[in-house]
């Protein structure tokens, strides 16, 4: 029988991967991909039992899928790097229920892009407040307290504000590529004192006798999905916060099924992986996601993450390279500040109201910050 409406999917492959992907647009990242979204769930790290029970949205019309949202059911805020946990103390403390809520996002992935999918030539106006009102009436209907956009566009975020949900914004840190013709000429835009320094640093590899390359393309084997892990683990497991969201059957299940999508910067010594870097790649975009090392040197962190592949991003055309979450060092490196955005529903008309009005106090100073960061960045200093 034909499907038609609204359907709440609790798995991703209860869609084939070709209809899912026939609704990606050119500004849709990787992370969208049907093959990411299920090697999420293959491997149990976006599963019920980890906290990622998946309640997707798809729109059919007779028959053919002409939307969808990925989306879990959460109980709490954990991997989802949503940072709403002051709105959820808050709400606790006015004994208000904020969990489970439903959260439209990629797991453990704090990059920006689409949140809802629609298929080329439909209304996407239409669509878009569609999957917001089913999620509305989802909510109601299961008495979730709570609904949340993580991490949209701009443009997306927009869709949100306009079916009714407060919007919040924050910012990291994205390097883009104004043009140059080579790394010399990004290091141009730094004065003098800062360009030295960032030269000894890019030089601190070499003089320690490791070689830096990015794998791609068919040399991306079993082997680089396990060496990926590994070094993923090798971060996590130093720190007394670390989170072993992703396991080693994830990384082989992208390995084997989107590896044109995927880059590890290796970072070698006499042949042997010293440390390295699992990336991201769309066309225009590169997402750095997870370092880890072997062995501790100065200034290898920096070389693996951020100058090996800003290089590689001039040399490919890439246009933005996103380096992950947090970092004000990364400012110190060319990096600017860039806007991101959550948007944010609720049940409860009092914790609505609440929320909205602690985000007319939070969003000009927040954005006050971004502006601050531009004025105070090093590239912006006149060469000397």
């Amino acid at each position: 029988m034909a499907r038609d409406g609204v359907v709440v999917l609790t798995t991703i492959d209860d869609i084939e991967p070709a209809r899912w992907d026939a609704l990606l647009s050119p500004r849709s990242t990787p992370f969208l991909r049907h093959a990411w979204l299920s090697a999420l769930e293959k491997s149990g790290c976006a599963a019920p039992r980890a906290g990622w029970t998946p309640r997707h949205l798809a729109i059919f019309r007779r028959g053919e899928l002409v939307a969808a949202a990925p989306a879990y059911l959460r109980e709490d805020s954990d991997g989802d790097f949503a940072r709403d946990w002051d709105l959820a103390s808050s709400a606790a403390r006015a004994r208000l229920r904020y969990y489970p809520k439903l959260a439209l996002t990629v797991p453990f992935t704090p990059c920006a892009g689409e949140r809802v999918l629609v298929a080329p030539g439909e209304n996407r106006a239409a669509l878009v407040a569609r999957v917001f009102d089913a999620v509305r009436k989802l909510c109601n209907e299961k008495l979730w307290p709570a609904w949340q956009v993580l991490f949209p566009d701009e443009s997306s975020a927009r869709e949100a504000e306009a079916a009714g949900l407060a919007l919040r914004v924050s910012f990291q840190f994205h390097w883009r590529n104004e043009g140059y013709r080579s790394m010399d000429d990004f290091l141009a835009r730094f004065n003098a004192k800062r360009r030295h320094m960032l030269k000894r640093e890019i030089a601190a590899a070499a003089e320690q006798g490791i070689a830096i390359r990015t794998v791609r393309g068919d040399e991306l084997n079993a082997s680089w999905a396990k060496a990926a892990h590994a070094l993923h683990r090798s971060t996590v497991d130093k720190l007394m916060w670390g989170r072993r969201w992703l396991n080693e059957k994830f990384y082989q299940l992208i390995f084997a099924s989107m590896p044109e999508a995927l880059e590890v910067v290796a970072a070698e010594r006499d042949g042997k992986l010293v440390a390295g870097a699992f990336n991201v790649a769309s066309r225009t975009h590169l997402y750095g996601r997870y370092w880890g090392c072997f062995e501790e040197h100065p200034f290898l962190h920096f070389n693996v993450c951020y100058y090996h592949s800003i290089a590689q991003c001039i040399e490919r055309g890439v246009q933005v390279f996103e380096g992950g979450a947090g970092g004000e060092h990364k400012l110190a490196r060319g990096f600017l500040p860039a806007l991101t955005y959550s948007a944010h529903g609720f049940l409860d008309a009092r914790l609505d109201e609440a929320v909205r009005d602690h985000l007319l106090a939070e969003t000009p100073a927040r954005t006050e910050s971004v502006a601050r960061y531009v004025r105070e960045s090093p590239i912006f200093k006149k060469a000397s």
